[in-house]
């Protein structure tokens, strides 16, 4: 149901690569709520996903951008106000890669240009974003910009490796740039920590099945999922959340609050048992 909660708003959104990608589904969410926006990516991306096919849906026009050059954000801030016919309401980063990860070079051992390029990538690029943005006066009084953020930003996640310190920059980022933003022009910048999602990049990590089983059984009401993570950002978008800024919002279904569930103590309880039933028959043997 739609509630035209974006109705006569202006954005531009980074990120959607897929129909399985939240910013994809930001932007379904948002052309259904009355907005109208441009839609970037990679020059890569473009080639291999299927961005065509969303911007025929939502009839947006696509601006190829390499998001941590300052260049190609200038331009796409640029071209995005002449397209939409003035400054934008919203922006939405959904952008994230690690070479470490993708390489398997463990966060002990990790290359540093690679975690440079993680940096850029995943958190300075929302930094050069808005920079863009505020010496081009891009967004409009009471606009809002999201970055999409995860819990491994404050707590430890095995495997998650460097990108926990970009999600911790890119957190940083969005609570400086969110105080200046917030005092000169009135505009909001804020994060949100997402549950696991099945998304085509984060179904391709080793070990991503039992991570979303994990925080399932963990999380009181269960993962969210893209879809849910979108309707999020569209009431950050909103008018009703004009007063929001700087925070780092978590979406994850209680994940954030949790120490120990029953359902994941279940299913520990059953590996130390197997574990003693192990032990015994070893003695006995």
């Amino acid at each position: 149901m739609a509630y035209n909660l974006l109705k006569g708003k202006k954005g531009i959104i980074f990120g959607a690569l897929d129909s399985k990608s939240i910013a994809w589904k930001v932007a379904e969410k948002a052309f259904e709520e009355g907005a109208v926006f441009t839609l970037s990516n990679t020059a890569t991306a473009l080639r291999f996903g299927e961005l065509d096919e969303l911007a025929k849906k939502c009839n947006a026009t696509i601006i190829p951008a390499d998001a941590t050059s300052v260049d190609d954000l200038t331009r796409v801030f640029e071209e995005s106000m002449k397209v939409l016919g003035g400054k934008v309401d919203f922006v939405l980063h959904s952008i994230g890669m690690s070479l470490n990860v993708r390489k398997k070079r463990v966060y002990n051992d990790l290359d540093y240009n690679y975690l440079n390029k993680t940096l850029d990538i995943s958190a300075i690029s929302f930094h050069k974003m808005l920079q863009v943005a505020f010496k081009l006066d891009a967004i409009n009084e009471w606009g809002s910009v999201v970055g999409l953020s995860y819990v491994a930003a404050q707590r430890t996640l095995y495997g998650y490796n460097d990108m926990a310190d970009a999600k911790a920059l890119l957190e940083s980022i969005a609570r400086s740039f969110g105080y200046i933003y917030g005092r000169d022009r009135k505009i909001r910048v804020n994060t949100i920590s997402q549950s696991p999602t099945n998304t085509t990049a984060g179904s391709g990590v080793k070990g991503f099945d039992g991570l979303l089983d994990f925080t399932e059984r963990m999380s009181p009401l269960g993962n969210a999922n893209a879809e849910e993570c979108a309707e999020y950002c569209i009431t950050l978008f909103s008018d009703l959340t004009r007063k929001v800024t700087m925070q780092n919002l978590f979406h994850d279904g209680g994940f954030s609050s949790m120490g120990m569930s029953w359902k994941a103590m279940q299913i520990y309880n059953k590996s130390i048992n197997c574990d003693c039933n192990d032990k015994k028959d070893t003695q006995m043997d």
